[in-house]
C-alpha cells in the first residue's frame, strides 16, 4: 500500500515539472512572434519632412518684381495722367512719377485701402477719411472710391492752392524744374524728393507722356521747349487772332504746330515760335 502511494507521489511530481517546461518553452515562441511582427520602417518616414523647405524663401522675392508692378502701374494709368494734363497744364510724366513714389506703385497700404495715390492728406476734405500712420501716428488721409478721382483730386490740389502757383510758369514738359519745384513748394519734406522723381521720369522715360500731350515725337521728347514758345487756346481764340497776338502770320502758326486746317480747340498748345532746327 505504501509502495503505490509512493509511486502515485512520484507520478505527480513527473507530471507537474513536464507542465512547467511546456510553458517555459512556449513563452520564448511568443517573443519572437512579436519581434517578427514589428515592421523596421522608421528610418524611411521622416524623409518627408526635410522635402519641404525646396521652395523659395519669401523673404528673396523674385528679381525684377518691383520694376514689373511699376510697369503695370505705367500701362494702367498713362492715359488717366495724360487727360490730367491736357486739361490742369501739369506735366503726366510729373503725375506718374509721384504716384508711383506716393503709393509703392499701387501696392501701398494707403492706395489699397483708399484709393490714394498721391499721400493727400485730409485738410479741408468732407469727403470719406481713413487713418494711416505716416509723419504722426494715425493721420487722417483722404479716401476715393476710384484711382481716377485720387488722380483728379491731385490735379485740384496743386492748382488751387497759391504755394504751386508758380509750378504752372513752367513749361508743361520741363520736368525737372517741376520736381524741384514740389519739394520747395513743401509738397514733401524728403530733400531726394525731386531726384526720386527725375530717376523715375528717366529710368521708365515718362517723359514720352508729355511728348504726346504736346505733339512732339519721341526721339525729342526729352527737349524741354521754353513756356514763352507756346500759347494755351482760350474760348473765343482763332488762327488769326493767335497769330497776330504773336506776330507770325496764320500760315506760319500752321506750319509750326502742323495744322491742315483751321480747327482748334480750347485747352489746346500751340506753337507761336519755329521750333530749334536739332529739334
Amino acid at each position: 500500500m505504501k509502495f503505490n502511494v509512493f509511486i502515485t507521489l512520484i507520478a505527480s511530481v513527473f507530471l507537474l515539472f513536464s507542465c512547467k517546461s511546456k510553458k517555459i518553452v512556449y513563452t520564448p515562441k511568443k517573443k519572437t512572434s512579436t519581434h517578427k511582427t514589428t515592421p523596421k520602417k522608421t528610418p524611411n518616414t521622416p524623409k518627408t519632412v526635410t522635402k519641404k523647405p525646396t521652395s523659395t524663401p519669401k523673404s528673396a522675392p523674385a528679381v525684377g518684381t518691383y520694376t514689373n508692378k511699376i510697369n503695370n502701374y505705367i500701362d494702367t494709368y498713362s492715359e488717366i495722367a495724360m487727360e490730367q494734363m491736357r486739361e490742369y497744364k501739369i506735366p503726366a510724366s510729373i503725375t506718374l512719377a509721384q504716384g508711383i513714389l506716393e503709393s509703392g506703385a499701387g501696392s501701398g497700404d494707403l492706395t489699397r485701402r483708399a484709393n490714394n495715390h498721391f499721400g493727400i492728406k485730409c485738410h479741408d476734405w468732407k469727403g470719406a477719411k481713413v487713418y494711416h500712420d505716416d509723419d504722426r501716428k494715425q493721420e487722417c488721409f483722404r479716401k476715393y472710391s476710384n484711382a481716377s478721382f485720387s488722380f483728379q483730386d491731385h490735379s485740384l490740389f496743386l492748382t488751387g492752392r497759391k504755394r504751386y502757383l508758380g509750378l504752372f510758369k513752367l513749361a508743361n514738359d520741363d520736368y525737372k524744374g517741376w520736381a524741384k519745384g514740389l519739394q520747395k513748394a513743401g509738397y514733401a519734406t524728403d530733400p531726394k524728393y525731386p531726384a526720386k522723381l527725375i530717376n523715375l521720369i528717366e529710368k521708365y522715360k515718362l517723359y514720352n507722356y508729355d511728348a504726346s500731350v504736346l505733339g512732339k515725337s519721341k526721339k525729342d521728347a526729352k527737349k524741354v521747349i521754353g513756356k514763352s514758345d507756346q500759347y494755351t487756346v482760350k474760348k473765343g481764340d482763332t488762327l488769326y487772332s493767335i497769330a497776330r497776338k504773336n506776330k507770325i502770320s496764320v500760315d506760319q502758326l500752321k506750319e509750326f504746330n502742323g495744322i491742315e486746317n483751321n480747327t482748334i480747340h480750347e485747352g489746346q498748345t500751340l506753337y507761336v515760335k519755329p521750333l530749334p532746327k536739332d529739334f
